[in-house]
């Protein structure tokens, strides 16, 4: 059975539910924005509506029906030539164009079709607009998109600064990232020209005067005393502050802001009370999120912050209580979410152990290994902090993985038979580094069933939060 039920290109019709005896059942219309919260004290989960969502979709599906009407002569051609899938070699995915679209009616549309809607900020003094895009749906295209129309309109209407901007910052999570986001500098071999974003020469030879600055969010950390000189100055004030992060685009007013991965950077609300280590254990970067926003905020003082557009597949923010409990940002105008993603064909399909050998969960009638996490055997096990690596994982992993390579010895004959030279990948995704470390020596000391799975030559760990640690 495929997962995949709808075309990337065109809108979701379509979307699994989960129907009687946990049965996945097709339902003929799109699935509504949500998301899912796993509760571990009862073992079932909850689906949250995103209000606000849904009311937008159908506002901007009004909106376009009707001509997009507000819209500025640049924004009219740069939508109708974003929509011609003749226009490129890859037409653009549905989630792309909603996410700009989404955008553009909250900035240009007719004021008719926003009657009512307000949407909530972050509690600082500029305004935020995120976007949710699974990982695997394009943002950075979608960057790109916002870039274009951003600086085309600012360059031809520049009258309105309230709305556009040719100085854009973009704020990486990460070195890695930062390199990859160089595609966004209008330059050759730029995603500008990669999809063909410009409808007219003259109008891409025109973005070229937009200034774009990509930095790490580091260089939003202030400076330290010992990084300054031997002569004590004092606190860097904000004006030197903005000059040294922003350098030449500190020329410049009203700039935009983009955030990638942009579930690194919020505001604390003073009444949420969360523990630097209780965060950590929801992966969350306190100091990481301050410093982000601290920064921000200092160069808003000094230039204004016109606007702030976030993209992230997981904007979640911590809500100080149970470490299941997150809230999404309340600044959402656009929802495509991993299922949509699956469904659509956008990212990997997930492999499901259904072969069990194990008997059955008698309260779900479940497979034990369909929600291996929500076993108490496994469950209470993994989440123990300063496990040791060589402590022995329990029984139904070892069993996941026998089954599983099984699959993937199966999967390798097949490849070989083919004329395949590299075999296939088993990738895990833990969720502690104590559980990858113990897994990692599951393989590589042999304990596992097939002798094939025991090559510590081919046996990688990454361990995520090291890898951001290390990119400063």
């Amino acid at each position: 059975m495929s997962l995949i039920i709808n075309k990337p290109w065109e809108r979701p019709e379509q979307h699994w539910t989960e129907g009687a005896g946990g049965k996945l059942e097709i339902k003929p219309e799109r699935r509504p924005a949500s998301y899912e919260v796993f509760d571990a004290r009862t073992n079932t989960k909850r689906v949250h509506d995103l209000a606000l969502v849904n009311t937008i979709r159908d506002r901007v599906d009004a909106w376009r029906a009707d001509g997009r009407p507000g819209v500025t002569i640049v924004t009219k051609k740069l939508l109708e030539h974003w929509h011609d899938q003749e226009a490129r070699r890859h037409p653009f995915y549905f989630c792309q164009l909603e996410a700009i679209e989404t955008l553009i009616w909250w900035i240009e549309g007719a004021e008719a079709y926003k009657q009512g809607i307000a949407i909530p900020g972050d509690g600082g003094a500029w305004q935020r607009l995120c976007n949710k895009m699974a990982t695997g749906a394009g943002k950075t295209a979608v960057m790109a998109m916002i870039i274009t129309w951003q600086v085309l309109n600012a360059l031809t209407y520049p009258k309105r600064n309230k709305d556009f901007s040719r100085a854009v910052f973009i704020v990486a999570p990460g070195l890695t990232v930062k390199e990859r986001l160089q595609v966004l500098l209008p330059s050759e071999g730029s995603y500008y020209d990669e999809f063909n974003l410009c409808p007219s020469e003259a109008l891409r030879q025109k973005l070229n005067q937009a200034e774009v600055l990509i930095e790490n969010w580091h260089s939003l950390m202030p400076l330290k005393e010992a990084d300054r000189s031997v002569v004590k100055k004092g606190r860097e004030s904000d004006e030197a502050f903005t000059r040294r992060v922003l350098g030449k685009l500190a020329a410049h007013k009203d700039i935009i802001v983009i955030n990638d991965e942009a579930h690194h950077a919020y505001r604390k609300p003073p009444e949420v009370k969360i523990s630097k280590k209780a965060a950590a254990e929801q992966g969350i970067d306190l100091d990481e999120a301050t410093r982000w926003i601290e920064g921000l905020d200092r160069i808003h003082k000094t230039r204004r912050i016109q606007r702030c557009f976030d993209l992230s597949a997981t904007p979640f923010a911590p809500t100080g209580k149970k470490s299941t409990d997150t809230a999404l940002f309340d600044w959402i105008v656009s929802d495509f979410g991993l299922n949509d993603a699956i469904e659509a064909g956008l990212v990997k399909t997930p492999r499901v152990v259904v072969r069990d050998d194990a008997v059955p969960d008698a309260k779900t009638l479940r497979s034990k290994l369909y929600h291996i996490y929500r076993d108490p055997s496994v469950s209470e096990d993994l989440n123990r902090a300063k496990a040791e690596p060589h402590e022995a994982l329990p029984k139904l992993v070892q069993d996941a993985y026998t089954l599983l390579g099984a699959d993937w010895r199966e999967t390798r004959a097949r490849w070989r038979e083919a004329g395949h030279h590299s075999p296939p990948v088993m990738l895990t995704v833990c969720n502690r580094t104590e559980t990858a470390a113990r897994i990692e020596n599951y393989f590589n000391k042999g304990d596992a069933h097939w002798p094939e799975l025991h090559a510590p030559d081919r046996t990688l760990r990454v361990d995520s939060k090291v890898l951001e640690k290390a990119e400063i």
